[in-house]
């Protein structure tokens, strides 16, 4: 698409305004980079504190019987069990960008699990598949965004946001159930 944009612009003779366009989104990225780089840092810091003080332990012992239907491989005590449960919760908060890592150590330690390192087990693909669905109480980021772009009323998109990544959640689980059911 850059390289259509770009052949577009120099065919249209629009050079001019491409090399403006290009000259201000650039430092409107970095802006932006900047500016999500310290919600991270924040629910990054957050969640370590979380971990660490037991809140987590907590948390999951709350969520432990939806969690050991989700991923009933998993044994109790498990580390992969702790990342699950932060990449949820951060997912939960709106701070996607920030759950990654803990998503990326969920994924190790689901794969030091797996007895076929070139399959993906169903706990890992449930995983998958929870994380790129997500249930979003508060989307942190896409309130900090539209804060950014002047909206009048920026928190306005939490019911719908609730609804909607409820709905694709349930969806997704539910589907890849169906799938590992008749995977057997």
């Amino acid at each position: 698409m850059i390289v259509i944009g770009i052949v577009g612009a120099l065919v249209t003779g629009n050079a001019l305004e491409l090399s403006n366009v290009i000259m201000s989104e650039a430092s409107n990225g970095i802006t932006f980079a900047i500016n999500i780089a310290g919600v991270m840092a924040l629910w990054m810091g957050l969640m370590n504190i979380a971990k660490e003080s037991g809140l987590i332990q907590k948390i999951g012992n709350k969520m432990s019987k939806i969690l050991r239907v989700l991923f009933p491989n998993i044994p109790n005590g498990h580390p992969a069990m702790d990342y699950i449960i932060m990449n949820i919760t951060m997912n939960m908060f709106g701070a996607g960008n920030g759950a990654t890592a803990f998503g990326i150590k969920a994924m190790d330690e689901l794969q030091n699990l797996n007895r076929n390192k070139n399959t993906a087990t169903n706990d890992m693909i449930m995983f998958l598949v929870v994380n790129i669905s997500s249930v979003q109480i508060v989307p942190f980021t896409m309130i900090k965004l539209r804060m950014d772009m002047g909206s009048s009323n920026p928190s306005e998109i939490i019911i719908t946001t609730i609804l909607a990544t409820l709905v694709s959640t349930v969806v997704a689980i539910v589907s890849c159930k169906f799938f590992e059911k008749n995977k057997r």
